[in-house]
This record gives structure tokens, sequence and C-alpha cells, in this order.
């Protein structure tokens, strides 16, 4: 069974977008996915992304994908919402991806927008809806066009909300004007996919995040996005400054290298990156421990 949800925020309000973590020979390391899900909800996340850009996704086959959503869910499921990412550039793929999902027993899915082939937005349309309709799951879209090479447009965005299981948005767009407009007008609940600007697109409605350096700071966005809530925007903005060169560290290069170094300093699992991914640098290492520590992350 799901943790408890509301229209508003149907996933909470902080979710990291979790590493998947390998062994030293890259395998596939179950008991540390569950040992590091269970340590990102006992530090206050109410949900976690599996299966995302962050975990991965790309180098992971489909059994390892199903066999990660099981062992979260073994893990957390009872108390975090298991999210997992099906979207690929591959309409079917994408849904034969949602329809093991939900067997496993995922509580909803994360779609991302379908990268390299750039198709147009009734593409978009027809590929989101197709998903959304494969399984009875809640649907959180990702909006991505820097790595997709397309945006989800607003029009797009609006008729997709219409849709019952499309629920959520996931914003990596890093534009503020076109998310207050794809709120006001979509309905959609709306998550930051952007740590930068997770204070930010609060104040223009959104309702938590979708966070990479959650890995690291959970806490500190839990207390931020409480602080938001209830009035205190002082102290929001104070939690938001003292975070920013945790931000800017883990995103001077690719976020799962960082963050996989990062555990890896923290002694939590994490392990090696499939190729093409690689290791960060000792260079990059000493300058994310000086950032981290800028930041207040205990090493």
């Amino acid at each position: 069974m799901a943790p408890t949800s509301t229209p508003q925020t149907p996933f909470g309000r902080v979710l990291t977008a979790m590493v998947t973590p390998f062994t030293a020979d890259g395998a596939l390391d179950l008991d540390g996915a569950q040992r590091l899900a269970t340590h990102l909800v006992d530090a206050g996340n109410d949900g976690l992304i599996i299966n995302g850009t962050t975990g991965e996704s790309p180098t992971t086959s489909d059994a390892e994908k199903a066999d990660l959503v099981r062992a979260v869910l073994e893990a957390v499921g009872d108390r975090a919402h298991v999210v997992a990412g099906v979207g690929t550039n591959d309409t079917r793929h994408s849904i034969a991806l949602a329809r093991t999902a939900e067997r496993v027993g995922a509580h909803a899915l994360l779609v991302v927008t379908p990268y390299y082939n750039k198709p147009p937005q009734e593409g978009l349309l027809r590929h989101f809806t197709a998903i959304a309709d494969t399984t009875e799951l809640p649907v959180m879209l990702y909006d991505i066009p820097g790595r997709s090479g397309v945006p989800i447009n607003t029009e797009t965005l609006v008729r997709l909300a219409e849709h019952p299981r499309i629920v959520a948005n996931k914003d990596a767009k890093g534009d503020l004007g076109r998310a207050s407009w794809a709120i006001a007008r979509s309905g959609l609940a709306w998550y930051s996919g952007d740590d930068m600007l997770n204070l930010p697109l609060l104040s223009v409605g959104a309702v938590g995040f979708v966070s990479v350096v959650g890995h690291l700071v959970t806490p500190e966005l839990r207390a931020l996005v409480e602080a938001y809530t209830s009035g205190d925007v002082q102290k929001a903005t104070e939690i938001h400054q003292k975070l920013l060169p945790v931000y800017t560290g883990v995103f001077r290069t690719q976020g799962v290298m960082t963050t996989k170094a990062a555990l890896a300093l923290q002694g939590l699992p994490g392990g090696p990156l499939r190729a093409p991914m690689v290791g960060c640098a000792p260079e990059e290492i000493e300058q994310l421990k000086i950032d981290l520590a800028a930041g207040g992350v205990q090493l």
C-alpha cells in the first residue's frame, strides 16, 4: 500500500532521485540499494525516484530495473512513495516498462520526454497518453529539454493534465515564466527538477522537489519547504542560500558522478558508474569536498 497523499501533493514534498548502487565488478547491488533507500527515507524523504537519469537508467537492463524497484519497495515501500522511471524514446518500450513496474508494485511512474528523436508536440501527447492509459498508476511527467532536446509546451501540458492519471510534472525546464503559466493553467502538482530553482519554483506554485542533492541534504530541503509553506519566506531564503554551494558543487559535472563520489566519502552505498559514465577525477573530488563543506555537509 502506497503512503498517503493528497491531490495537491500526490507524492509528498521531498523526493530524491536515487542513484543505482553497483558492486565493484559493476553488477546491480540490491542490498546496497535497500540500505541507501532506508537511509534516504530515514533522513526525511517522502518518496524515491528509482530508475531515473540519476539512477543510470540508460545502462540498466529491463530486468535490473524491475529487480531494483522490487528491492526498494521491500525496504521502504510502506513508508515512502516508490516512483519508477519508465520513460524511453520508444513508446512501446516505455509501455512495457510501465506494465512491469505496476506488476512488481511501484506506486507511481515517472515518464521523461522522449529524447534524441525530437518528436513534435502531438507525438509527445500521444506518447504520454499511451503510457498513462496502460496502467492504473499515477504518472509524473518529466520535462527536461536540455537532455531530451524537446520541451513539453504549456498547451501540451494543459491537454495532458486532462488525463485522470497524469497528476504531476517534474520541471527541469529552467524557465520560471513558462512554469508559472503551466502551473496556473494545468493544475498539475509541480515538482522542481532543478535543485538550484527549488525555492524559486515554490514561489510560483510548485509543491515540492525531486532532488539529486537530497542524497546529502534531505533535512535541509524539508526545512526549506516547510518554512516556505508555513509562511516563513525569510527562513526558506536563508536555507536556500546556505545550500547554494551544495547545488553548485554537485552539478559542476554530471550529478550522478558527484553524488556517488559524495556517498563514497560518507561510507554509503553507491559504487562505480557504468560506461559511458566515469568516476570523478581526484581534483574533482577535492573540489566537491570544498563545495560540500561550504554548504555544511559532513563527510
